[in-house]
């Protein structure tokens, strides 16, 4: 497969088939091509709308309320009944799967975003299938992400993927509306460094009425990822294998190549990152192992100047004082203090947690080229 790391987003109107209820076969089919994909060595993770569906459904209402209040309800009611359909189809397949409810704060605070993606990185090296959803019963108007497909862009981000799949009632996006149009025609690509103007106009508002976006927040969410490294491809959730053919990348759909690579993005997201005078003096021997695409450990801090929290972007010399790195920090300046030159199986003992071996893990490091050396008399 061309895709390593897969984040599919399933929509309402594919979960329904278009109908006001839960469409079982069409979750079941999408268990399969997942376990399909896994089998390929991927990893994969589920973003799924369907829960005020579902709850709607329970309560054999018509109707969705338009209040807060009464969506939540719903939610609260049918996130159960749909992580149980999923559940018990990934059993099937021997799979093991994890539901994770997010809001927008815990994608924004610098500590939740680290506990998640810790969360995240857990779930898909240990093989199992995250099913996420936002956290509809308890987000408010300022905690809430909007719609799925932008919480989708974010956890892509958030993991690295390499590949994000939305799937949707229309076959990607055209240049008009399909329903009304006979000559609106497929956009198979949109590589261009802006999203032409008539593609936002031509994406409209949502078509089926079940879900909360429609085709703009698809081309919102595309755009997002695809600035931080993430393929994205829009297609239709009723095409045959779909998700198959995305994750080996046949044409379908309207594809969006991602703008940099996710190592530029990385650099990018590094080099902006606040630095509030958070500096880690290190020894020649962590130095080494630095340049060498090793990760830093306390054991090779000397010194740690000023206050930061952790997670913080920091400065990272070595003992002339230049600098090598800069990085994202496992600990808070307070507690690296505590470990200063002590091996990482003595942190739990030393702070009474730990978070990880790492003071900074090198895949949250940029590494800088060594400055060169003055000439005498230059």
């Amino acid at each position: 497969m061309e895709s390593h790391r897969v984040i599919i987003k399933v929509g309402t109107s594919t979960l329904t088939a278009g109908s006001h209820r839960l469409s079982i076969p069409h979750i079941f089919d999408i268990t399969r091509q997942i376990m399909q994909l896994k089998e390929t060595g991927a990893q994969v993770a589920l973003v799924t709308s369907g829960a005020i569906a579902a709850g709607r459904e329970a309560m054999s209402m018509a109707e969705a309320p338009r209040f807060t209040p009464g969506k939540q309800m719903l939610a609260a009611i049918g996130q159960p009944r749909l992580i149980a359909y999923y559940d018990q189809f990934f059993r099937m397949f021997g799979q093991v799967s994890a539901q994770v409810l997010l809001t927008r704060e815990d994608l924004t605070d610098r500590n939740r975003y680290l506990n998640a993606r810790g969360t995240f990185e857990g779930l898909l090296e240990g093989g199992v299938v995250p099913i996420i959803n936002e956290n509809d019963t308890v987000a408010t108007e300022e905690i809430r992400f909007g719609d799925n497909d932008n919480l989708s862009a974010l956890v892509a981000n958030l993991v690295e993927a390499d590949l994000l799949l939305l799937l949707t009632d229309q076959a990607g996006l055209f240049t008009g509306d399909p329903r009304k149009d006979e000559n609106a025609r497929l956009i198979e690509k949109v590589d261009q460094a802006e999203i032409p103007l008539e593609y936002w106009e031509a994406a409209g508002g949502s078509q089926s009425g079940l879900g909360t976006g429609g085709m703009v927040t698809k081309l919102r969410a595309a755009d997002l990822a695809r600035r931080a490294g993430v393929k994205v491809v829009i297609a239709s959730g009723s095409e045959p294998d779909i998700i198959l053919k995305a994750a080996s990348g046949k044409q379908i759909g309207t594809q969006f190549p991602p703008l940099v690579s996710k190592l530029e993005s990385r650099k990018r997201f590094l080099l902006a990152g606040k630095r509030g005078g958070g500096i880690l003096s290190i020894d020649e021997g962590a130095t080494l192992a630095l340049r060498k695409g090793g990760s830093l450990l306390p054991v090779g801090i000397r010194e740690v100047t000023g206050e930061f929290s952790r997670g913080a972007t920091v400065r990272i010399l070595d003992v002339s004082g230049s600098e090598v790195a800069v990085g994202m920090t496992s600990y808070d300046s307070s507690d690296l203090k505590k470990i200063i030159g002590c091996r990482s199986d003595e942190i739990e003992s030393i702070l009474g947690f730990t978070e990880g071996d790492e003071a900074v893990h090198h895949n949250n490091m940029l590494l800088l080229k060594p400055a060169l050396k003055r000439q005498k008399g230059s």
